[in-house]
């Protein structure tokens, strides 16, 4: 799996710079404009440097860019960016487009090519700004058009469309956000672990395509976030999908984690981090516990994966799915929680019956503080978790 790291470690590099706003500029003072970048760079725990910066009228280009984690040797040379339609506003700058040249790297065989990278209506507010939403440099939207990943001429994974909308708080109203990646598609065929080979095979999923698509909002003067949609689809295999509802996240909340995680990070390697640790469990205790649920929608996996097992145990597909009917009262006995096995023992039945979906949900009737869901964990009860989120489990509903 030794290309997949490498090829995902230079992609996840090259993807904070579409996912996450970088800077903008006045046209009058470059060099203002060039600290205040690095500056709110850093505050998101990157650095990034450039050989030369040109300005021309409203556009400014930076030469020779690299960026990388803080602290870290590792940088990732982007060349030159350039910054259209850049314009001062409120004390800080506007961004018409950021664009991103197209981006190549070779290693150990693997070769990852990136393309069509994009940030639109990027905002880097002033210098000791009151607004709440400063640190966060926020953007319209962002697109990345395409990346691959390729081992000699064999492609081993690639990424189209992906883009990110943004609409910012207006009226009292919360930010609302949303992104797709309108296909994906990874070539499994060439896992090198022998087991897992043999179940890929077994399966029919030498090669898979797919797509994402989320969407959410979160209100800052709350810190009332939700995820509304997270599906993540695969071609003849099913949907899963995601929700959540939390509140406390608020800037205050996200400062205090990023300035816990600069302390980690500064520690030397082997040092005892076990502060941070207990400051960032303080912190978790200020979010409150709204709402998840996780759903699969299957498209064909669920009976292939019964055919797989029962082939491995010289059985039928119905026998084992018999077995697993069986089996899930016995295993839910030790919540203690009647009702919950009840529901979860139908929904399985169910399931395994007819395999259409099957989703599973805690919705409390009111906010639970994280403090209580900790404490709940650490117990010599937690099975009373299931009560106190009010969890539940259906099948095959719309």
């Amino acid at each position: 799996m030794k290309p997949y790291r490498y090829a995902f470690r230079h992609l996840a590099a090259t993807t904070v710079i579409v996912l996450l706003p970088v800077a903008s500029a006045h046209a009058l003072d470059a060099n203002a404009f060039g600290t205040r970048l690095k500056g709110l760079v850093a505050e998101q725990g990157a650095d990034i440097n450039w050989t030369s910066l040109t300005e021309s009228g409203s556009q400014i280009v930076l030469e020779g860019v690299t960026i990388g984690a803080q602290g870290k040797p590792d940088k990732v040379n982007l060349g030159d960016v350039t910054l259209n339609d850049v314009t001062e506003e409120n004390g800080g700058y506007r961004v018409g487009t950021l664009t991103l040249p197209n981006y190549s790297t070779t290693e150990e065989g693997v070769t990852v090519d990136i393309s069509g990278a994009t940030i639109n209506g990027l905002v880097l507010p002033a210098e000791n700004s009151n607004d709440v939403m400063a640190s966060l440099m926020l953007y319209s939207d962002a697109k990345l058009a395409n990346v691959s990943v390729k081992k000699g001429d064999k492609s081993l994974a690639s990424l189209e469309n992906l883009h990110v909308e943004i609409t910012p708080i207006a009226d009292g109203k919360p930010l609302e956000f949303s992104a797709a990646a309108e296909k994906f598609s990874a070539d499994l065929s060439q896992t090198e672990d022998a087991q897992t080979k043999a179940v890929i095979d077994a399966l029919g999923y030498q090669s898979i395509a797919g797509s994402l698509t989320m969407a959410g909002s979160w209100q800052p003067k709350d810190g009332h976030i939700a995820l509304s949609k997270y599906n993540l689809s695969v071609e003849n295999a099913g949907t899963l999908g995601m929700t959540f509802d939390l509140g406390g996240y608020t800037p205050d909340f996200i400062k205090s984690i990023k300035d816990l995680q600069k302390q980690i990070a500064a520690q030397p390697a082997g040092a005892d981090n076990s502060a941070q640790g207990l400051a960032v469990l303080g912190l978790m205790q200020q979010l409150t516990f709204g709402s998840a649920s996780i759903r699969w929608d299957d498209d064909s996996l669920t009976k292939k994966a019964l055919d797989f097992i029962a082939s491995q145990q010289g059985q039928k597909a119905e026998d084992i799915a018999n077995q697993a009917k069986a089996i899930v009262p016995f295993a839910m006995m030790q919540l203690n929680n009647p009702e919950l096995t009840k529901q979860v023992t139908e929904a399985v039945n169910k399931y395994l019956t007819d395999p259409k979906s099957i989703e599973i949900k805690a919705k409390p009737g009111s906010e639970v503080p994280f403090a209580v869901i900790m404490a709940g964990a650490m117990s010599g009860q937690p099975q009373e978790l299931t009560k106190t989120l009010a969890v539940s489990v259906s099948a095959n509903e719309d």
